[in-house]
C-alpha cells in the first residue's frame, strides 16, 4: 500500500525526474510530441470518428504529468460520437505530488480547462487502482499506482490502443521487460494498436515476440525513429462489435441499489429501480448519519485494500454529487488506540507507509486538539474522513434522469423470458430488461436463483442524543469499537451494536446502555455531558438489519445457476470448463456495516463489467468478491473463483 512520490528537479520551469535522470516530455514541444507519437500513430482521432462501440480504452505505461491523458481527452471531445466513453488507463510507479502536477501543467495554457479538472481530483493515492471520472462520465481515468507489469497483471480490460510512454529504456530498464509485453498481449485484441517514442531494438523484439506487428517510422523532433504497430496474434479477448441494449432493472433502494442504478445511468442506461418501501433508504440506509472511513488492517489484506479503495471512491463520488451542505462533512476521524491490541494495530498501520494525507498516527495531545475535546489515547487520524446522511446520498444517486423509481413494489419473483429478466410482484409484471441487479440486502436471497447465497442478518442499534454546550466542541468523528459523531442537526449519533441472526428492529434499553458504555471508552468527559438525566430521557434510537457474509466480504458479480452446477458439476481437473451462468443476472449485496464505503465502488465494478470497460479493482480483489465463491468451494471447484475478471 506504500508509494513513493516522484522526486523532481525543475529546470526552466520543466520537470526532470531525479529517480531516472530523464525529462517528462520533449523540450521542443511536449504537446506536439504527444500528437505525433501517440495520437497520430495509433490512428486517433480517425478511429474515433468512425467507431461503432460504446467504449474506447487507451492504456499507458507512464502517467507522469498527465499530458498524454489531457491531449487524448481534448481530441476525444472533438472527434468521438456523443454517448461514447473514453477510458484512459495509466500506470505510474512514482506519481507526482498534486502541487508538482499542477506546476507542470501550467506550461500548457491551452489545456488549462481540462487540467484544472484533473488537478481538482488528483491525489490521495495509495498503491492500487484509483478511478477519476470527468465530463459527466464521458471520460474516465483509471490510475494504476505501482510497477507497470505487476499492476497490468491485476487489470481486467480490453485495450484498444497503447501509449508506451515512461522514461527511456536506458534510464528505466526495469519497466521495459518481457513481462510488460506479455501483459499487453493478454489485454489486446486483433484491432489493438500501439505507439512508442523509442526505437530500441530490444523493445522491438519484445513486442514482436509478444505478437505485435512492429513498424519503425519517423520520430519527433530530435528523435530520428519511433515504433508503432498492431497486435496480430490470436487474442483471448473478443473485440466488441455491437452496441448493447442499455436497459436494466435494479432491485433494492438502499445505498447498494441506488449506487448500482447511478453507475449504469451515468453510462447512458435507462434503469428501473424497484423498492418495496415508499422511498429509498428506508431500511439500513435510513440511519440519520453514516460514518465514512476505512477500517484498515495491519497487513494489506484484500479486505483492507477494498476498504481503502472503497473509501476513496465513495469520497470522490459524494463530492461529485454536490449534496446539500448539511448532508455531508469531511470533518476528519480519529480511531483511538483504546486498548493494547488496538494501539498495536494503529502503530502497525502507521508503519505501512500510507500517505499522511490519507492517515497518520497522532499522540493524545494532538488528537485532543483535532477533536476539540480531551482524549486520553493516541489515535490514527483520517483527515478526509467524516460523515454523510445516507438518505440524502440515496436520493442524489437515484435522482439521475436515467433512473425511473418504482416505489412500493415488492419484487417476489424473477425469471427470464426471451432473453429478458422479468421482475414480478403480487400484481404481476413490474418490468423486464436484459440486465437485472439484485441489491436488496437480506431480501436478496428470497428468489430461487439466489436462495443458496449465505447472507446473514445482523441487527444494529444506534443511539441519538441531544448535544450539550460542551459536546458541541467535538469537531471530528471518534471511533473505538463504535463511534460518536459531532453534533449533526443538534444531535450526536453513536453506536452501533452488533447482534448476528437477530431480525428484530425494536429499540432496546440494553443496546442504548451498550452504546453509552462505548462512549465512556471514547471520552469520560463527553460521556459525563451526554449521559445526564435530561439527555437520557431524550435519548432516541434506530435499529436496522445489516446483511453480512461468512467472510465479511460482499457478494458482487454475475451469478451461476446453483442447481445446475450442483447437479452436473464439471470435472475438477478442468481449468476452464463451461459453467451454467445466469447471463444478465448480477448481485451487489452483503456489505455489512460498510455499505457507504464499499457499495458504490462495487456498483462501479458491476457497471464496468456489464459495459465491457476496464475494471476499477485489482483482479485478486474482484475474485475475492465473487458471489459464487461459496458455491464453487462447496462443489470442489475453488480454482474457478475468478469474479468478473
Amino acid at each position: 500500500m506504500q508509494i513513493n512520490l516522484a522526486q523532481l528537479i525543475w529546470q526552466d520551469g520543466q520537470p526532470l525526474s531525479q529517480q531516472f535522470d530523464d525529462i517528462y516530455f520533449s523540450r521542443d514541444s511536449g504537446l506536439a510530441e504527444t500528437q505525433h507519437v501517440f495520437l497520430q500513430h495509433n490512428g486517433l482521432p480517425q478511429r474515433w470518428q468512425g467507431m461503432q462501440q460504446d467504449v474506447f480504452t487507451i492504456a499507458e505505461t507512464g502517467f507522469g504529468t498527465g499530458l498524454n491523458f489531457l491531449c487524448a481527452w481534448k481530441a476525444w471531445q472533438h472527434n468521438a460520437p456523443t454517448g461514447a466513453r473514453l477510458h484512459f488507463v495509466s500506470c505510474e510507479k512514482f506519481p507526482l505530488s498534486p502541487a508538482d502536477l499542477e506546476t507542470a501543467l501550467h506550461m500548457w495554457p491551452g489545456l488549462s480547462p481540462l487540467a484544472s479538472q484533473l488537478c481538482a481530483q488528483y491525489g490521495h493515492f495509495s498503491a492500487g487502482i484509483h478511478r477519476l471520472t470527468f465530463a459527466q462520465g464521458r471520460v474516465v481515468l483509471t490510475l494504476l499506482i505501482g510497477d507497470a507489469s505487476a499492476m497490468l497483471a491485476q487489470l481486467s480490460a480490453q485495450v484498444d490502443a497503447w501509449f508506451l510512454d515512461g522514461f527511456a529504456p536506458s534510464r528505466n530498464p526495469e519497466m521495459w521487460q518481457p513481462q510488460l509485453f506479455m501483459q499487453m498481449a493478454r489485454l489486446s485484441h486483433e484491432e489493438t494498436t500501439f505507439a512508442t517514442f523509442t526505437s530500441a531494438g530490444a523493445i522491438r523484439r519484445g513486442l514482436e515476440q509478444a505478437g505485435f506487428r512492429v513498424e519503425k517510422t519517423a520520430g519527433f523532433g530530435r528523435k530520428r525513429d519511433m515504433l508503432c504497430g498492431q497486435y496480430q496474434a490470436q487474442a483471448e479477448i473478443q473485440k466488441r462489435t455491437q452496441r448493447q441494449s442499455k436497459h436494466a432493472i435494479v432491485i433494492g433502494g438502499g445505498i447498494a441499489g441506488c449506487a448500482s442504478s447511478h453507475a449504469l445511468a451515468q453510462r447512458g442506461w435507462q434503469v428501473t429501480l424497484v423498492e418495496r418501501h415508499d422511498s429509498v433508504a428506508a431500511e439500513a440506509s435510513g440511519n440519520p448519519a453514516g460514518m465514512l472511513y476505512p477500517r484498515l488492517a495491519m497487513q494489506p489484506t484484500v479486505m483492507s485494500r477494498l476498504a481503502l479503495s472503497g473509501f476513496l471512491a465513495s469520497m470522490r463520488l459524494i463530492k461529485s454529487l454536490d449534496l446539500p451542505a448539511d448532508s455531508f462533512d469531511a470533518c476528519g476521524l480519529l480511531q483511538l488506540g483504546f486498548d493494547q491490541r488496538e494501539a498495536e494495530r494503529n502503530h502497525a498501520i502507521a508503519r505501512l507507509g500510507l500517505p499522511a494525507e490519507l492517515v497518520r498516527w497522532v499522540e493524545a495531545a494532538e488528537a485532543s486538539h483535532i477533536a476539540g475535546i480531551t482524549l486520553n489515547h493516541d489515535a490514527l487520524y483520517f483527515p478526509h474522513a467524516g460523515w454523510v446522511k445516507p438518505a440524502s446520498l440515496c436520493r442524489a444517486l437515484s435522482g439521475h434522469d436515467g433512473i425511473t423509481r418504482s416505489m412500493a413494489r415488492e419484487a417476489i419473483r424473477i425469471g427470464k423470458c426471451n432473453d429478458l429478466w422479468q421482475v414480478l410482484d403480487k400484481d404481476g409484471l413490474i418490468g423486464e430488461a436484459p440486465v437485472l441487479i439484485i441489491a436488496g440486502a437480506n431480501q436478496s436471497v428470497r428468489f430461487s436463483q439466489t436462495a443458496h447465497l449465505p447472507l446473514q442478518p445482523v441487527r444494529g442499534q444506534i443511539s441519538v442524543m441531544p448535544a450539550s454546550e460542551t459536546s458541541r466542541q467535538l469537531h471530528s468523528v471518534i471511533c473505538t469499537d463504535g463511534y460518536v459523531s459531532p453534533a449533526i442537526d443538534g444531535w450526536h449519533c453513536m453506536g452501533a451494536t452488533f447482534t448476528p441472526d437477530d431480525s428484530a428492529t425494536d429499540i432496546r434499553a440494553d443496546d442504548h446502555a451498550a452504546n453509552l458504555a462505548m462512549l465512556q471508552k471514547i471520552s469520560p468527559l463527553l460521556a459525563a455531558h451526554l449521559d445526564r438525566a435530561d439527555a437520557v430521557n431524550e435519548l432516541q434510537g434506530r435499529a436496522a438489519l445489516r446483511s453480512a457474509t461468512p467472510d465479511y466480504l460482499p457478494l458482487t458479480g454475475k451469478l451461476l445457476a446453483a442447481g445446475e452446477l450442483l447437479q452436473a458439476p464439471p470435472k475438477p481437473y478442468r481449468k476452464s470448463p463451461a459453467l451454467p451462468w445466469l447471463d444478465g443476472l448480477y448481485i451487489n449485496s452483503g456489505h455489512g456495516s460498510k455499505g457507504i464505503t464499499q457499495a458504490p465502488l462495487c456498483a462501479e465494478l458491476l457497471a464496468s463489467a456489464i459495459c465491457g470497460e476496464p475494471l476499477p479493482l485489482e483482479n485478486d480483489i474482484v475474485a475475492a468478491l465473487d458471489p459464487n465463491r461459496f458455491l464453487l468451494r462447496k462443489s470442489g471447484l475453488k480454482h474457478l473463483i475468478r469474479g468478473l475478471a
